[in-house]
């Protein structure tokens, strides 16, 4: 194999993305509008992709419904309470999985040698890569999250303040930015084992489905592996307490509704690491 970084500045180039010159954000919008124009070339292919992409969305609300249809309550929350909470994460996950979800595409490049290519172009890895094959059908997946998100604030009877407007426009974003965090993270371990695909799955999806219901509903290691030691409780669980005014049953402090924007910072720091560390980890195949 090649030694690592053999073309000049590569491991600089691809370790983090930096503040883009204006000759890089031209490049990187003509990445964005080839694949647009790409992509609704074939304008029927495309509208049915829209559409049928918002069945992944649509079948977690749809789980949550039949849940209730034999219940009154799940883990001590009513159904407009746990559709915020569904409604927070769907939105946070459908808008990460359509600006960074292809990622998932990297133990391919890896394997194939494809990554060299991205590592020689002038421009940074990161963002080529997620826009080389940015999955536009994916739009209705975060329109419908996002409409599912505003059905339930609205029915939801929440007591409006400042505060709480506030923390309805913030932790939609903090829930994209964690989850698009998780995707990079996951998607990293590519670099040191190649077919490492369904443990990202396990972790991205295996999230998003977690943070689906309130975390009442797990216990024990589970439900401090996955909310606590890899913060998915601060997606959808506690921003949806401190918009409904609840007090979290399992006793953490009424603050931890309003952390959810900082536990994204940390998270996006942490996978901005990752990728750092993996890239000048990274081997090319000398192809």
């Amino acid at each position: 194999m090649a030694e690592r970084g053999s073309a000049p500045g590569v491991a600089e180039r691809g370790s983090a993305p930096g503040v883009a010159d204006l000759a890089g954000l031209r490049a990187y919008r003509a990445l964005l509008g080839a694949q647009a124009r790409s992509q609704a070339a074939y304008r029927t292919s495309f509208v049915v992709d829209l559409v049928g992409n918002v069945g992944a969305t649509v079948f977690d609300v749809v789980t949550v419904l039949v849940i209730f249809g034999v219940t009154r309550e799940l883990g001590g929350f009513t159904l407009r309470e746990t559709l915020v909470v569904v409604g927070l994460s769907s939105c946070g996950f459908a808008t990460a999985d359509l600006l960074v979800g292809n990622i998932e595409r990297l133990p391919r490049y890896v394997r194939t040698g494809l990554f060299d290519a991205v590592l020689v172009r002038p421009l940074g890895a990161l963002p080529q890569l997620l826009l080389m094959d940015l999955p536009l059908r994916k739009l209705s997946r975060a329109v419908f999250g996002l409409a599912v998100l505003l059905f339930a604030l609205v029915s939801a009877d929440i007591d409006w303040t400042p505060g709480r407007v506030a923390l309805a426009v913030a932790a939609p974003p903090a829930a994209a930015v964690f989850f698009g965090s998780v995707f990079v993270m996951t998607a990293t371990v590519s670099f040191y084992w190649v077919d490492s695909g369904e443990l990202a799955n396990a972790v991205t999806y295996g999230g998003r489905d977690f943070t689906s219901y309130p975390i009442t509903v797990y216990g024990g290691w589970f439900r401090a592996l996955f909310a606590y030691g890899m913060g998915f409780a601060f997606v959808s669980y506690h921003p949806a307490l401190a918009l409904l005014g609840r007090a979290d049953p399992l006793g953490l402090p009424s603050w931890a509704g309003w952390a959810a924007p900082g536990v994204a910072v940390v998270a996006a720091a942490l996978a901005a690491l990752a990728w750092r560390v993996g890239v000048r980890h990274y081997r090319s195949t000398g192809s």
